[in-house]
């Protein structure tokens, strides 16, 4: 799905469960922006996957190519329903990401169609000057009870 403006987001409910964290432009913000998301999924009973693997790409990104020396990046998660909102915005409002095909010999290049692939939605929105917000959104399946030591059945859609 190619990304969706503001226009055709729906609108955002303030009340619902929120995880916000100012993080480094750094690897190592991005690193810590997967890991808390982790255990923030986890403390509200959820599965880490795919959300996780959406933070750790859109960290990346807002660590590499949305990076501003001294500026640094916001990860929020938000919970609306069956829906789990990730955004992460960064301070580089001009430099818009663009889903495109990676050279198969490329070494990178190939985030957005990881997050075009895990999320239901995804899009990039303009924040508060000078930042833009890239987010991604996921349907929930809570897990059902399985027999005890089974892992559970459920899993993010």
């Amino acid at each position: 799905m190619i990304h969706e403006t503001a226009e055709t987001t729906a609108p955002l409910d303030h009340a619902a469960p929120t995880f916000s964290v100012l993080l480094s432009s750094t690897p190592r913000g991005a690193r810590l922006a997967r890991l808390l998301a982790d255990g923030q999924l986890r403390g509200w009973g959820l599965p880490s996957d795919p959300a996780r693997l959406l933070v750790a790409e859109l960290a990346a990104n807002a660590a590499s190519h949305g990076r501003v020396a001294g500026r640094d990046f916001r990860l929020t998660l938000r919970l609306a329903g069956d829906v789990l909102r990730i955004e992460v915005a960064d301070t580089r409002r001009e430099l818009l990401p663009v889903l495109q095909r990676g050279c198969p010999d490329s070494e990178s290049g190939r985030g957005l169609l990881l997050v075009d692939a895990l999320a239901d939605r995804w899009g990039v929105i303009e924040g508060l000057f000078p930042r833009k917000i890239v987010w991604a959104e996921v349907r929930l399946t809570r897990p059902e009870p399985g027999p005890p030591g089974s892992g559970g059945a459920g899993a993010l859609s």
